[in-house]
Protein backbone atom coordinates (compact mmCIF):
# COMPACT_ATOMS: atom_id res chain seq x y z
CA UNK A 1 0.00 0.00 0.00
CA UNK A 2 0.98 3.34 -0.40
CA UNK A 3 0.64 5.53 2.19
CA UNK A 4 -0.38 9.19 1.25
CA UNK A 5 2.61 10.78 3.05
CA UNK A 6 4.87 9.49 1.16
CA UNK A 7 3.40 10.91 -1.90
CA UNK A 8 2.65 14.17 0.00
CA UNK A 9 6.50 13.73 0.55
CA UNK A 10 7.69 13.26 -3.04
CA UNK A 11 5.48 16.56 -3.84
CA UNK A 12 7.42 19.04 -1.68
CA UNK A 13 10.55 17.76 -2.43
CA UNK A 14 9.91 17.90 -5.66
CA UNK A 15 9.08 21.72 -5.35
CA UNK A 16 12.51 22.17 -2.67
CA UNK A 17 14.77 20.88 -3.88
CA UNK A 18 13.89 19.71 -7.58
CA UNK A 19 15.96 16.21 -9.62
CA UNK A 20 19.30 16.84 -7.30
CA UNK A 21 17.85 16.27 -4.23
CA UNK A 22 14.47 14.03 -4.26
CA UNK A 23 15.24 12.22 -0.90
CA UNK A 24 13.41 11.87 2.36
CA UNK A 25 15.90 12.59 4.56
CA UNK A 26 15.73 16.46 3.68
CA UNK A 27 12.09 16.90 4.10
CA UNK A 28 11.11 20.13 5.65
CA UNK A 29 7.58 20.35 6.28
CA UNK A 30 6.79 23.68 6.31
CA UNK A 31 8.32 24.93 2.99
CA UNK A 32 5.77 24.09 1.15
CA UNK A 33 2.03 22.56 0.62
CA UNK A 34 0.93 19.94 -1.54
CA UNK A 35 -1.61 22.06 -2.85
CA UNK A 36 0.97 24.75 -3.27
CA UNK A 37 2.70 22.41 -5.72
CA UNK A 38 -0.20 21.41 -7.79
CA UNK A 39 -1.68 24.45 -8.36
CA UNK A 40 1.47 25.54 -9.95
CA UNK A 41 3.18 25.37 -13.26
CA UNK A 42 6.09 25.50 -11.72
CA UNK A 43 5.58 23.27 -8.75
CA UNK A 44 4.51 20.38 -11.20
CA UNK A 45 7.24 20.95 -13.67
CA UNK A 46 9.74 20.62 -10.56
CA UNK A 47 7.68 17.58 -9.21
CA UNK A 48 7.70 16.01 -12.62
CA UNK A 49 11.77 16.46 -12.18
CA UNK A 50 11.43 14.74 -8.78
CA UNK A 51 10.09 11.65 -10.60
CA UNK A 52 13.50 10.95 -12.14
CA UNK A 53 15.35 11.23 -9.12
CA UNK A 54 12.47 8.65 -7.24
CA UNK A 55 12.77 5.88 -9.75
CA UNK A 56 16.45 5.83 -10.05
CA UNK A 57 17.83 7.16 -6.64
CA UNK A 58 20.76 4.72 -5.43
CA UNK A 59 20.11 1.59 -3.53
CA UNK A 60 15.82 2.42 -3.10
CA UNK A 61 15.46 2.85 -6.46
CA UNK A 62 13.61 1.23 -9.41
CA UNK A 63 17.08 0.95 -11.44
CA UNK A 64 19.52 -1.13 -9.30
CA UNK A 65 16.56 -3.37 -7.43
CA UNK A 66 15.03 -4.04 -11.10
CA UNK A 67 18.84 -4.98 -12.61
CA UNK A 68 19.91 -6.91 -9.70
CA UNK A 69 16.58 -8.83 -9.37
CA UNK A 70 16.61 -9.89 -12.98
CA UNK A 71 20.47 -10.20 -13.38
CA UNK A 72 20.81 -12.89 -10.29
CA UNK A 73 17.87 -15.08 -11.15
CA UNK A 74 18.65 -16.14 -13.90
CA UNK A 75 22.57 -16.07 -13.49
CA UNK A 76 23.60 -12.76 -15.41
CA UNK A 77 25.15 -11.38 -11.74
CA UNK A 78 26.69 -13.30 -8.85
CA UNK A 79 26.93 -12.20 -5.38
CA UNK A 80 30.18 -10.99 -3.87
CA UNK A 81 29.67 -10.65 -0.89
CA UNK A 82 27.81 -13.17 1.59
CA UNK A 83 26.41 -10.24 3.94
CA UNK A 84 24.12 -9.03 1.31
CA UNK A 85 21.48 -11.39 2.42
CA UNK A 86 18.89 -10.06 0.08
CA UNK A 87 21.30 -10.66 -2.87
CA UNK A 88 22.23 -13.61 -1.83
CA UNK A 89 18.52 -14.76 -1.56
CA UNK A 90 18.10 -13.62 -4.98
CA UNK A 91 21.08 -15.41 -6.28
CA UNK A 92 19.61 -18.70 -4.79
CA UNK A 93 16.13 -18.16 -5.85
CA UNK A 94 13.00 -20.52 -5.41
CA UNK A 95 11.91 -20.23 -1.93
CA UNK A 96 14.93 -18.57 -0.64
CA UNK A 97 13.03 -15.30 -1.89
CA UNK A 98 10.27 -14.70 0.77
CA UNK A 99 8.25 -11.34 0.79
CA UNK A 100 10.72 -10.02 3.98
CA UNK A 101 13.69 -9.33 0.45
CA UNK A 102 14.21 -5.33 0.69
CA UNK A 103 15.55 -5.42 -2.60
CA UNK A 104 12.12 -6.46 -4.20
CA UNK A 105 10.46 -4.84 -1.46
CA UNK A 106 12.50 -1.54 -2.32
CA UNK A 107 11.70 -2.60 -6.55
CA UNK A 108 7.99 -2.44 -5.29
CA UNK A 109 8.25 0.09 -3.35
CA UNK A 110 9.66 3.10 -6.14
CA UNK A 111 7.24 1.84 -8.45
CA UNK A 112 4.74 2.38 -6.91
CA UNK A 113 5.41 5.82 -5.47
CA UNK A 114 6.66 6.84 -8.80
CA UNK A 115 3.77 6.12 -10.54
CA UNK A 116 1.50 7.31 -7.68
CA UNK A 117 2.59 10.89 -7.97
CA UNK A 118 3.18 10.84 -11.74
CA UNK A 119 -0.86 10.08 -11.43
CA UNK A 120 -0.98 13.50 -9.70
CA UNK A 121 0.61 15.61 -11.90
CA UNK A 122 -1.26 14.06 -14.62
CA UNK A 123 -4.54 15.16 -12.62
CA UNK A 124 -3.33 18.86 -11.99
CA UNK A 125 -1.79 19.14 -15.58
CA UNK A 126 -4.73 20.69 -16.57
CA UNK A 127 -4.28 23.94 -14.18
CA UNK A 128 -0.44 24.64 -17.00
CA UNK A 129 -2.13 27.08 -19.44
CA UNK A 130 0.48 27.27 -22.16
CA UNK A 131 -0.43 24.11 -24.69
CA UNK A 132 3.55 23.53 -24.82
CA UNK A 133 4.34 23.40 -21.22
CA UNK A 134 1.39 21.12 -20.68
CA UNK A 135 2.21 19.10 -23.05
CA UNK A 136 6.01 18.42 -21.84
CA UNK A 137 4.61 17.52 -17.98
CA UNK A 138 1.76 14.88 -19.43
CA UNK A 139 4.48 13.33 -21.33
CA UNK A 140 7.22 13.18 -18.98
CA UNK A 141 4.70 12.00 -16.34
CA UNK A 142 3.74 9.51 -18.83
CA UNK A 143 6.87 7.83 -19.30
CA UNK A 144 7.83 7.46 -15.67
CA UNK A 145 4.05 6.18 -15.38
CA UNK A 146 4.68 3.57 -17.82
CA UNK A 147 8.32 2.53 -16.95
CA UNK A 148 6.29 2.44 -13.24
CA UNK A 149 3.73 0.08 -14.55
CA UNK A 150 5.97 -1.87 -16.94
CA UNK A 151 8.96 -2.93 -14.49
CA UNK A 152 6.27 -3.97 -11.85
CA UNK A 153 5.08 -6.22 -15.04
CA UNK A 154 8.45 -7.84 -15.66
CA UNK A 155 8.77 -8.47 -11.71
CA UNK A 156 5.00 -9.27 -10.36
CA UNK A 157 2.16 -11.42 -11.56
CA UNK A 158 0.09 -8.38 -10.00
CA UNK A 159 0.12 -5.04 -9.09
CA UNK A 160 -2.52 -1.91 -8.20
CA UNK A 161 -2.99 0.34 -11.17
CA UNK A 162 -3.15 3.02 -8.85
CA UNK A 163 -2.25 4.14 -5.08
CA UNK A 164 -5.41 4.13 -2.68
CA UNK A 165 -6.14 2.57 0.63
CA UNK A 166 -6.48 -1.64 -0.36
CA UNK A 167 -5.75 -0.63 -3.79
CA UNK A 168 -7.13 -3.41 -6.42
CA UNK A 169 -4.61 -5.43 -7.98
CA UNK A 170 -4.71 -5.80 -11.77
CA UNK A 171 -2.74 -8.38 -13.47
CA UNK A 172 0.56 -7.70 -15.33
CA UNK A 173 -1.19 -7.41 -18.86
CA UNK A 174 -3.26 -4.88 -17.74
CA UNK A 175 -0.03 -2.74 -16.14
CA UNK A 176 1.33 -2.90 -19.67
CA UNK A 177 -1.66 -1.98 -21.66
CA UNK A 178 -2.52 1.05 -19.41
CA UNK A 179 1.24 2.12 -19.86
CA UNK A 180 0.95 2.05 -23.61
CA UNK A 181 -2.37 3.97 -23.29
CA UNK A 182 -0.49 6.74 -21.08
CA UNK A 183 2.49 6.82 -24.05
CA UNK A 184 -0.02 6.75 -27.08
CA UNK A 185 -1.76 9.62 -25.12
CA UNK A 186 0.70 11.76 -24.45
CA UNK A 187 2.43 11.30 -27.98
CA UNK A 188 -0.07 12.29 -29.40
CA UNK A 189 -0.45 15.35 -27.33
CA UNK A 190 3.10 16.17 -28.40
CA UNK A 191 2.71 15.93 -31.68
CA UNK A 192 -0.11 18.64 -31.13
CA UNK A 193 1.40 20.91 -29.38
CA UNK A 194 5.14 20.77 -29.60
CA UNK A 195 7.33 21.38 -26.26
CA UNK A 196 7.82 25.10 -25.36
CA UNK A 197 10.52 26.61 -24.38
CA UNK A 198 9.82 26.93 -20.35
CA UNK A 199 9.38 23.36 -20.80
CA UNK A 200 12.58 22.46 -22.00
CA UNK A 201 15.10 24.46 -19.93
CA UNK A 202 13.18 23.61 -16.94
CA UNK A 203 13.03 19.86 -17.26
CA UNK A 204 16.04 17.26 -16.49
CA UNK A 205 17.90 17.00 -19.18
CA UNK A 206 18.41 13.49 -20.75
CA UNK A 207 15.34 12.09 -22.05
CA UNK A 208 14.46 12.72 -25.57
CA UNK A 209 10.34 13.16 -25.10
CA UNK A 210 9.12 11.68 -28.24
CA UNK A 211 11.35 9.29 -29.49
CA UNK A 212 11.29 7.72 -25.41
CA UNK A 213 7.67 7.89 -25.82
CA UNK A 214 7.79 5.37 -29.15
CA UNK A 215 10.30 3.50 -27.28
CA UNK A 216 8.02 2.40 -24.58
CA UNK A 217 5.45 1.55 -26.46
CA UNK A 218 6.91 -0.73 -29.02
CA UNK A 219 8.74 -2.48 -25.41
CA UNK A 220 5.58 -2.53 -23.10
CA UNK A 221 3.32 -3.51 -26.35
CA UNK A 222 5.71 -6.50 -27.52
CA UNK A 223 5.37 -7.55 -23.40
CA UNK A 224 1.73 -7.33 -23.77
CA UNK A 225 1.80 -9.48 -26.83
CA UNK A 226 0.92 -6.58 -29.09
CA UNK A 227 2.90 -7.30 -31.88
CA UNK A 228 1.89 -5.64 -34.76
CA UNK A 229 1.85 -2.07 -32.16
CA UNK A 230 5.48 -2.77 -31.05
CA UNK A 231 6.82 -3.60 -34.44
CA UNK A 232 4.99 -0.18 -36.17
CA UNK A 233 6.37 2.00 -32.57
CA UNK A 234 10.07 0.64 -32.74
CA UNK A 235 10.00 1.78 -36.70
CA UNK A 236 9.40 4.99 -35.68
CA UNK A 237 12.52 5.98 -33.02
CA UNK A 238 15.25 7.67 -34.43
CA UNK A 239 17.98 5.26 -33.84
CA UNK A 240 20.61 8.26 -34.34
CA UNK A 241 19.10 10.02 -30.71
CA UNK A 242 20.34 9.36 -27.25
CA UNK A 243 17.91 9.22 -24.31
CA UNK A 244 19.43 8.81 -21.32
CA UNK A 245 18.90 9.57 -17.15
CA UNK A 246 20.97 12.12 -16.21
CA UNK A 247 23.73 11.56 -13.32
CA UNK A 248 26.35 13.58 -11.51
CA UNK A 249 28.02 13.69 -8.32
CA UNK A 250 24.99 14.30 -6.23
CA UNK A 251 22.40 11.98 -7.72
CA UNK A 252 24.62 9.13 -8.82
CA UNK A 253 24.56 5.90 -11.68
CA UNK A 254 22.99 3.55 -9.24
CA UNK A 255 24.34 0.57 -11.05
CA UNK A 256 27.66 2.95 -10.52
CA UNK A 257 27.33 3.38 -7.10
CA UNK A 258 26.01 0.23 -5.87
CA UNK A 259 27.56 -2.42 -7.41
CA UNK A 260 30.38 -1.44 -10.05
CA UNK A 261 32.50 1.10 -8.46
CA UNK A 262 33.23 -2.13 -6.01
CA UNK A 263 33.66 -5.52 -5.40
CA UNK A 264 31.00 -5.65 -2.47
CA UNK A 265 27.84 -6.36 -3.72
CA UNK A 266 27.04 -8.00 -7.07
CA UNK A 267 28.85 -8.73 -10.80
CA UNK A 268 28.92 -9.96 -13.47
CA UNK A 269 29.27 -14.24 -13.74
CA UNK A 270 32.05 -13.64 -16.34
CA UNK A 271 32.11 -12.89 -20.26
CA UNK A 272 29.57 -15.45 -21.25
CA UNK A 273 26.78 -13.00 -19.32
CA UNK A 274 25.19 -16.16 -17.99
CA UNK A 275 24.27 -17.52 -21.18
CA UNK A 276 24.25 -21.54 -21.79
CA UNK A 277 25.98 -23.29 -24.07
CA UNK A 278 24.83 -22.85 -27.50
CA UNK A 279 24.12 -19.29 -26.73
CA UNK A 280 27.25 -17.69 -25.49
CA UNK A 281 28.69 -14.72 -27.22
CA UNK A 282 31.00 -15.10 -30.07
CA UNK A 283 34.63 -14.38 -28.89
CA UNK A 284 34.46 -11.82 -31.45
CA UNK A 285 31.47 -10.07 -30.20
CA UNK A 286 32.63 -6.14 -29.36
CA UNK A 287 29.75 -5.79 -27.23
CA UNK A 288 31.90 -8.01 -24.74
CA UNK A 289 34.51 -5.94 -24.04
CA UNK A 290 32.20 -3.12 -24.03
CA UNK A 291 30.30 -4.27 -20.77
CA UNK A 292 32.93 -6.97 -19.31
CA UNK A 293 36.23 -5.81 -17.86
CA UNK A 294 38.72 -8.55 -18.01
CA UNK A 295 41.52 -6.76 -16.02
CA UNK A 296 42.66 -5.49 -13.49
CA UNK A 297 40.94 -8.31 -11.90
CA UNK A 298 40.61 -6.53 -8.45
CA UNK A 299 38.06 -3.97 -9.80
CA UNK A 300 34.30 -5.07 -10.46
CA UNK A 301 33.75 -6.73 -14.02
CA UNK A 302 30.78 -4.66 -15.20
CA UNK A 303 31.14 -1.73 -16.86
CA UNK A 304 28.82 -0.75 -19.97
CA UNK A 305 26.73 2.46 -18.77
CA UNK A 306 27.91 2.58 -15.05
CA UNK A 307 31.61 3.65 -15.08
CA UNK A 308 31.17 7.04 -12.91
CA UNK A 309 28.72 8.79 -10.82
CA UNK A 310 28.12 10.86 -13.96
CA UNK A 311 27.81 8.25 -16.12
CA UNK A 312 24.35 8.34 -18.00
CA UNK A 313 21.99 5.48 -18.56
CA UNK A 314 20.18 4.78 -21.49
CA UNK A 315 16.28 5.05 -21.11
CA UNK A 316 16.58 2.31 -24.35
CA UNK A 317 18.75 1.37 -26.76
CA UNK A 318 18.87 1.40 -30.19
CA UNK A 319 19.76 -2.10 -30.43
CA UNK A 320 16.31 -2.63 -28.65
CA UNK A 321 14.46 -1.17 -30.78
CA UNK A 322 16.06 -3.71 -33.86
CA UNK A 323 15.27 -6.51 -31.85
CA UNK A 324 11.40 -5.55 -30.93
CA UNK A 325 10.65 -5.19 -34.63
CA UNK A 326 12.38 -8.57 -35.15
CA UNK A 327 11.13 -10.78 -32.32
CA UNK A 328 7.76 -8.95 -32.80
CA UNK A 329 7.52 -10.07 -36.65
CA UNK A 330 7.86 -13.51 -36.22
CA UNK A 331 5.83 -13.98 -32.85
CA UNK A 332 3.05 -12.36 -35.57
CA UNK A 333 3.43 -15.07 -38.14
CA UNK A 334 1.15 -17.00 -35.80
CA UNK A 335 -0.88 -14.29 -35.22
CA UNK A 336 -2.06 -13.83 -38.87
CA UNK A 337 1.27 -12.35 -40.07
CA UNK A 338 2.91 -12.95 -43.30
CA UNK A 339 5.72 -15.84 -43.21
CA UNK A 340 8.09 -13.54 -45.40
CA UNK A 341 8.11 -11.72 -42.39
CA UNK A 342 11.23 -14.00 -40.59
CA UNK A 343 13.09 -12.80 -43.76
CA UNK A 344 12.33 -9.22 -42.32
CA UNK A 345 12.91 -10.46 -39.12
CA UNK A 346 16.31 -11.43 -40.17
CA UNK A 347 17.20 -8.35 -41.81
CA UNK A 348 16.96 -6.32 -38.49
CA UNK A 349 18.32 -9.06 -36.47
CA UNK A 350 21.33 -8.03 -38.51
CA UNK A 351 21.07 -4.86 -37.74
CA UNK A 352 22.44 -5.52 -34.53
CA UNK A 353 24.53 -8.26 -35.36
CA UNK A 354 26.48 -6.20 -38.33
CA UNK A 355 26.52 -2.92 -36.31
CA UNK A 356 29.77 -1.61 -35.11
CA UNK A 357 30.22 0.36 -31.69
CA UNK A 358 31.51 3.21 -34.35
CA UNK A 359 28.18 3.19 -36.20
CA UNK A 360 26.24 3.25 -33.03
CA UNK A 361 25.04 6.62 -30.88
CA UNK A 362 25.94 4.73 -27.93
CA UNK A 363 28.99 2.66 -28.97
CA UNK A 364 27.36 -0.55 -28.34
CA UNK A 365 28.05 -2.67 -31.31
CA UNK A 366 28.60 -6.14 -31.82
CA UNK A 367 30.59 -6.10 -35.19
CA UNK A 368 29.50 -9.34 -36.13
CA UNK A 369 28.60 -11.34 -39.71
CA UNK A 370 25.35 -11.44 -40.48
CA UNK A 371 22.69 -14.53 -39.19
CA UNK A 372 23.51 -17.85 -41.22
CA UNK A 373 21.42 -19.98 -39.49
CA UNK A 374 17.99 -20.97 -41.09
CA UNK A 375 15.47 -18.97 -41.75
CA UNK A 376 13.25 -20.74 -39.17
CA UNK A 377 10.97 -18.89 -36.97
CA UNK A 378 12.53 -21.20 -33.75
CA UNK A 379 16.00 -20.35 -34.66
CA UNK A 380 15.96 -17.17 -35.52
CA UNK A 381 13.56 -16.39 -31.90
CA UNK A 382 16.73 -18.27 -30.46
CA UNK A 383 19.34 -15.96 -32.16
CA UNK A 384 17.15 -12.95 -30.79
CA UNK A 385 17.33 -14.40 -26.85
CA UNK A 386 20.85 -14.89 -27.33
CA UNK A 387 21.16 -10.39 -28.71
CA UNK A 388 18.81 -9.60 -26.11
CA UNK A 389 21.35 -10.58 -23.16
CA UNK A 390 24.46 -9.42 -24.75
CA UNK A 391 22.26 -6.23 -26.48
CA UNK A 392 20.77 -5.17 -23.44
CA UNK A 393 23.11 -6.48 -20.73
CA UNK A 394 22.59 -5.42 -17.18
CA UNK A 395 19.25 -3.51 -18.24
CA UNK A 396 16.73 -5.88 -15.83
CA UNK A 397 15.16 -7.55 -18.98
CA UNK A 398 16.59 -11.26 -18.50
CA UNK A 399 13.40 -12.48 -16.28
CA UNK A 400 10.77 -11.16 -18.91
CA UNK A 401 12.55 -12.34 -22.02
CA UNK A 402 13.45 -16.04 -20.51
CA UNK A 403 9.85 -16.20 -19.71
CA UNK A 404 8.98 -15.23 -22.67
CA UNK A 405 11.41 -17.09 -24.67
CA UNK A 406 10.13 -20.29 -22.68
CA UNK A 407 13.95 -20.57 -21.06
CA UNK A 408 14.27 -23.16 -18.13
CA UNK A 409 13.29 -23.24 -15.01
CA UNK A 410 12.85 -21.90 -12.53
CA UNK A 411 15.02 -24.42 -10.95
CA UNK A 412 18.45 -24.58 -9.20
CA UNK A 413 19.70 -26.10 -12.90
CA UNK A 414 17.60 -23.58 -15.20
CA UNK A 415 18.26 -20.76 -16.59
CA UNK A 416 15.88 -18.45 -13.81
CA UNK A 417 15.31 -19.97 -10.68
CA UNK A 418 12.11 -18.18 -10.50
CA UNK A 419 9.14 -16.68 -12.65
CA UNK A 420 8.25 -14.19 -10.20
CA UNK A 421 8.77 -11.79 -7.20
CA UNK A 422 6.82 -12.81 -3.84
CA UNK A 423 4.52 -9.92 -2.40
CA UNK A 424 6.42 -7.56 -0.33
CA UNK A 425 5.40 -7.86 3.36
CA UNK A 426 4.69 -4.09 3.77
CA UNK A 427 1.82 -4.17 0.86
CA UNK A 428 0.71 -7.68 2.34
CA UNK A 429 0.53 -6.06 5.92
CA UNK A 430 -1.31 -3.61 4.49
CA UNK A 431 -3.92 -4.29 1.47
CA UNK A 432 -6.00 -7.04 2.32
CA UNK A 433 -6.41 -6.78 -1.82
CA UNK A 434 -2.89 -8.63 -2.30
CA UNK A 435 -3.40 -12.13 -3.95
CA UNK A 436 -3.41 -14.49 -1.54
CA UNK A 437 -0.58 -16.81 -2.79
CA UNK A 438 2.37 -15.77 -4.11
CA UNK A 439 3.87 -16.34 -7.50
CA UNK A 440 6.88 -18.73 -7.64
Amino acid sequence: MILKKHIVIVCLLAILFGQNACREEYLNPSSASEQQVINSPDGLIAMANGLQSRYTAGRLGAIYNAVATGGLTTREFRVLNAGNVDEVALESGLANVTNANSVVRQLWTSCLITNANADIILANADKIAEAGTKSGVVAYAAIFKALSLGTLAQFFEQAPLKAGENAAFVPRVQLLKEAVTQLESAATLVATNPLSTKFTTSIVTGIDIPNTLQALIARYSLFAGDYTKAAAAAAKVDLTKRSFFSFDDNTRNPIYETAFSNRNVIEPVNATLGLPSGLTPDPADKRIPFYIRTTPSTLNLGTGFATANNSPLPVYLPGEMSLIRAEALIRGISAGGAPTDVNIAITELNKVLTKTPATDVWGVGAGLPAYAGPAVAGDVLNEIYKNRAIELAFSGFRLEDSRRFGRSGPSVTGERNRNFMPYPRTERDNNTNTPAKDPD
